[in-house]
């Protein structure tokens, strides 16, 4: 059986890998495949945590259905707001895009 650790590991690096792409990345889509990648890394330690603390009961497994709804709801908006913004301005340059501000 793999130990715990090992899985904190690879959560933390695909965390740390998704959040460097959010911060350093200008396309609107690869920030919000950068999120994507930051929520599987929460997915990963849910289960590792989860089969490490109860022994396959499944509790972990609960919340990462919450968190794939929400990935796949955060999905939709991203990508909706990147169609919008690339109709209107023709380029999809987070730093260029300002229209949404007040």
């Amino acid at each position: 059986m793999t130990p715990l650790q090992h899985y904190l590991v690879l959560s933390g690096a695909l965390f740390s890998v998704g959040a460097w792409g959010v911060l350093a990345r200008r396309s609107i889509i690869m920030v919000v495949m950068c999120l994507e990648l930051m929520f599987n890394a929460v997915n990963i330690a849910l289960v590792a945590f989860s089969n490490y603390a109860n022994a396959g009961a499944g509790r972990g497994e609960v919340f990462v259905f919450f968190v794939l709804a929400i990935a796949a709801a955060e999905v939709a908006v991203g990508l909706a707001i990147g169609i919008a913004m690339y109709r209107l301005r023709e380029k999809l340059d987070v730093d260029e895009l300002d229209e949404m501000r007040g």
